[in-house]
C-alpha cells in the first residue's frame, strides 16, 4: 500500500506543471478577493453591515492554517508570474495572454501601501484599522489614493477573471455556465465600488462630527505619526525592490537574448521545404510562431496536450533530454520512440530537422470553430468498443453487396441501442464501432446509459438474428469492451477529411477489452471503474484480473458472459440508488 500510495504521488509530481501550481495558486487569490468584494458590497447597506462583514471576514483568512495557504499562494503566484515574464519569448498565441501577465505584475506594485498599513501595521503596531479608517483616508484625508484604490480593484478582478476564463473555457459545462459567469464578473466588482462610495459618503458626513474622530482615530486604532512614517519607508523600500526585480527580469531578457545571439543560430527545417533560423534557446513551437508557421497547439503551449508533437529526423541523440512534464505527456499517449518530442518544451541547441505529426487546420474556417469540444476538451467519457464475430467467415460464401447488407445492419441494430439509451455511435471500423457516452451527462449517468446499452445491444441482435435466420447459418456473434475515464475530444482529421472523436487511455483499453472477449469466451468485459461509478453492488457481475497491452499492472474488470443478464442488474442498482 505504501509503495502504491508512493507511486502515486510521484505520478502527481510528474504531472504537475509551474502552470497548474500558478492555477491554484491563482484559484485561491481570487477566492480572496471574491471574500473582499462581496465585503465592499455590503456598504450599499451600511458602513455598520461592512463593519460587521470584515469581522468574519478576517476570521476565516486570519486563521492560521488558512492564513498559511492564503500567503504562500501569494508568494508563489506572483514568484511564477516574474518567471513567466522572464520565461517567455513569444506573446503572440493570444493577445489577452500579455495582457494577463502585466496585469498581474502590476497587483504587488499597487497593493503594496495597502497590505503593509492595515496588515503589516496590524503585527507591528496592533493597529486596527478597519472600514471607518481606511474610508476616511480615501474620502476626506487623500482622496488622491481612492483612485489607487479603485485602479487596483478593477485591475485585480480582471486578471483574477482572465485566468478563471483560460482555466474554465474547455470545461463541459463553460458554454452553460458562461451568461451567469458573465453576470456574475460584471455585478461584483460594480457592486463593491458602490458600496465603497456609499460607505466613504457615509463616513465623510460623519466626520464632520468631532466626536465621531475622537472615537475612531485613537492611537491603537491608527497609530502614532512615528509608526505612520516607519511603514511608509517599508512601502517605499518593498515597492522600489519590487520594481528593482522587474527590471532585473527585463534585464535578465535582454542578456539572454544578446547570449543567444552572440551563440549563434540554428536551423529549424520542417520536412516540408519550409527552414527557418532562429536563436538558440527557443522552443520549436515557440519558432514556429515567430516565423507565422502554422503548427497545432490546442493547450496554447502548456504541455497539457500532445498535438504539437513532432518526430525528429535523423540523429535524435544530441537532443537536451525531455523534462518532467514532458516526459509525463509523452508516457500517457503512450509514446516511447525517443524521436518523438512535444514541440512546446523541446530547445534544440543544433540544426534540426523534424515533421510534425499532427497538421494545424483553420478553425476559424469551420463552422464549428466556435465549439470548445471541437477546439479540444478534457473531459469523462464512457467508451463502448463493439465488434462483430465471424463477419470473415460470413464473407466466405457470400456476394460482396450481401455481406455489407449484414454489416450494416448489425451497424444498425448496435447504433440504435446505444442512441436509445444516450449514447453517441462515433466511428465505425470495418464491421466494429466505436460509441461515446457522457457527453452530455455525468459520469454516474453515462456509465448507467453503457451498461444499458450493452444489454440492448443483445436484444437487438437477437431481433436481428431472428429477423435473418433464414440466411445465415449461424447467429451473429459480438464482443463489447466499456471502459471509462478522462479522454481529449475534439475535431481529428485534416482538412475535408475530418471528424469529432474521443482519444486517450480510456478509449484504447475499451478497445483492448473488446479484444480480449475472444479470449475470456464472453460477450462483454466492462472495467471495474465504469461498475463503480454506475453503483452496481460489487457481487453482481463476477470479477477478473487481466493484463492489458501497454499497462504495467493488472486491471481488474468484470467478465459477463451473457450480456441479456444486465437489465436486471442495473434495474436492481437504480432501486436501491433511490
Amino acid at each position: 500500500m505504501a509503495t502504491t500510495a508512493l507511486s502515486r504521488l510521484t505520478e502527481l509530481v510528474r504531472s504537475t506543471s509551474a502552470r497548474q501550481v500558478r492555477l491554484v495558486c491563482g484559484v485561491i487569490l481570487f477566492a480572496y478577493v471574491v471574500s473582499h468584494f462581496l465585503n465592499h458590497a455590503l456598504g450599499n447597506i451600511s458602513v455598520d453591515a461592512m463593519q460587521i462583514g470584515v469581522y468574519y471576514h478576517t476570521s476565516f483568512w486570519q486563521f492560521l492554517p488558512v492564513a498559511i495557504v492564503f500567503y504562500g499562494a501569494a508568494l508563489t503566484h506572483m514568484g511564477l508570474g516574474v518567471y513567466a515574464m522572464y520565461q517567455r519569448r513569444q506573446f503572440r498565441w493570444r493577445t489577452i495572454e500579455p495582457l494577463q501577465l502585466v496585469l498581474g505584475l502590476s497587483i504587488p506594485a499597487l497593493v503594496m501601501a495597502h497590505v503593509i498599513g492595515v496588515r503589516l501595521g496590524q503585527t507591528l503596531y496592533g493597529h486596527e484599522k478597519l472600514y471607518p479608517q481606511e474610508l476616511y483616508l480615501f474620502f476626506v484625508a487623500a482622496p488622491g489614493r481612492l483612485w489607487t484604490m479603485t485602479i487596483l480593484l478593477i485591475v485585480a478582478w480582471v486578471h483574477g477573471c482572465i485566468g478563471i476564463y483560460f482555466w474554465l473555457r474547455l470545461k463541459p459545462f463553460f458554454i452553460r455556465a458562461a451568461p451567469y459567469l458573465l453576470a456574475a464578473a460584471v455585478l461584483t466588482p460594480t457592486l463593491a465600488l458602490l458600496g465603497i462610495y456609499q460607505g466613504g459618503r457615509s463616513i465623510a458626513a460623519e466626520s464632520e462630527d468631532g466626536e465621531w474622530r475622537t472615537h475612531n482615530f485613537t492611537q491603537r486604532q491608527v497609530g502614532t505619526v512615528a509608526e505612520a512614517d516607519t511603514l511608509d519607508r517599508i512601502t517605499g523600500g518593498l515597492t522600489m525592490g519590487y520594481i528593482g526585480l522587474l527590471g532585473l527580469v527585463l534585464l535578465g531578457r535582454g542578456v539572454r537574448g544578446w547570449r543567444e545571439r552572440r551563440g549563434g543560430m540554428i536551423a529549424l527545417s520542417y520536412g516540408n521545404g519550409k527552414t527557418v533560423r532562429v536563436p538558440k534557446g527557443l522552443s520549436v513551437l515557440e519558432a514556429s510562431l515567430r516565423h507565422n508557421v502554422p503548427h497545432a497547439s490546442v493547450c496554447g503551449g502548456r504541455a497539457r496536450c500532445s498535438t504539437c508533437r513532432i518526430r525528429i529526423i535523423g540523429d535524435h541523440g544530441t537532443l537536451p533530454e525531455p523534462s518532467q512534464r514532458e516526459a509525463f505527456v509523452l508516457a500517457r499517449v503512450g509514446t516511447a520512440d525517443p524521436s518523438i518530442r512535444l514541440a512546446c518544451q523541446l530547445r534544440p541547441n543544433s540544426d534540426l530537422s523534424f515533421f510534425q505529426l499532427f497538421m494545424p487546420h483553420m478553425l476559424a474556417a469551420s463552422a464549428h470553430a466556435s465549439s470548445p469540444s471541437r477546439i479540444g476538451q478534457e473531459r469523462y467519457l464512457v467508451s463502448l468498443f463493439v465488434d462483430m464475430r465471424g463477419s470473415t467467415q460470413l464473407a466466405e460464401k457470400r456476394l460482396p453487396f450481401d455481406t455489407v447488407f449484414i454489416v450494416n445492419r448489425f451497424l444498425g441494430a448496435v447504433s440504435q441501442a446505444v442512441i436509445e439509451n444516450g449514447g453517441q455511435p462515433n466511428q465505425f471500423v470495418g464491421d466494429g464501432m466505436l460509441a461515446l457516452f457522457g457527453l452530455t451527462s455525468d459520469p454516474q449517468t453515462a456509465c448507467r446509459q453503457a451498461l444499458k446499452a450493452v444489454a440492448a445491444i443483445a436484444t437487438h441482435v437477437d431481433e436481428l438474428n431472428e429477423l435473418l435466420s433464414h440466411d445465415l447459418r449461424q447467429p451473429i456473434r459480438f464482443g463489447i469492451g466499456v471502459h471509462g475515464g478522462e479522454v481529449i475530444i475534439g475535431d481529428i482529421g485534416y482538412r475535408d477529411h475530418i471528424v469529432f472523436t474521443a482519444l486517450g487511455d480510456a478509449v484504447n483499453v475499451a478497445a483492448r477489452l473488446q479484444d480480449m472477449t475472444k479470449t475470456l469466451t464472453c460477450e462483454a468485459i466492462v472495467s471495474e471503474e465504469v461498475r463503480r461509478t454506475a453503483g452496481l453492488h460489487d457481487d453482481a457481475l463476477p470479477q477478473q484480473e487481466v493484463a492489458i497491452r501497454g499497462r504495467d499492472e493488472p486491471m481488474l474488470v468484470r467478465v459477463i458472459t451473457d450480456t441479456r443478464t444486465l437489465s436486471a442488474l442495473i434495474a436492481g442498482g437504480e432501486r436501491v440508488a433511490a
